[in-house]
């Protein structure tokens, strides 16, 4: 029995990280991309939730998509010397972009320096294509 539990966690906490679907070629697929937060998440396509945070799908047009953005901002900066104190932001970025193309990967990057975030929706051919919107944190 002990060796059975271990082995049926992993197979249980796998299933939640399944495979991405198949990319439909009549749609457009979003990749989301962070090197300096700690998640940046699929959160509405159009003003609705999305069914995974990991990518979005869209029809060819115009979309707006939203996106969570989690990071730590090292705060406390006294005499060129910095606390250990962090302090957690959330913050939820709006992009509209109104070329989306059947078949055409995308990919939409989000970086923050210090408390200075952006977000950039690069095309297949690496070409920067819209910018952030609109941006609330909390």
């Amino acid at each position: 029995m002990r060796r059975i539990l271990p082995v049926l966690a992993f197979g249980i906490l796998s299933g939640c990280a399944g495979p991405l679907p198949i990319h439909d070629p009549a749609l457009a697929w979003v990749d989301l991309n962070t090197m300096t937060g700690r998640l940046v998440m699929a959160d509405k396509l159009d003003g609705e939730n999305t069914y995974d945070g990991r990518y979005f799908q869209v029809t060819p047009g115009r979309h707006q998509l939203v996106v969570r953005y989690d990071y730590e901002y090292r705060s406390g900066a006294a005499m060129g010397m910095f606390s250990d104190d962090y302090t957690d932001i959330t913050c939820f970025i709006h992009v509209d972009y109104e070329g989306f193309k059947a078949g055409q990967r995308y990919r939409l990057q989000v970086r923050s320096l210090a408390n200075d975030i952006e977000a950039r929706l690069y095309d297949a051919q690496r070409q920067e294509v819209a910018r952030d919107s609109d941006m609330h944190c909390i």
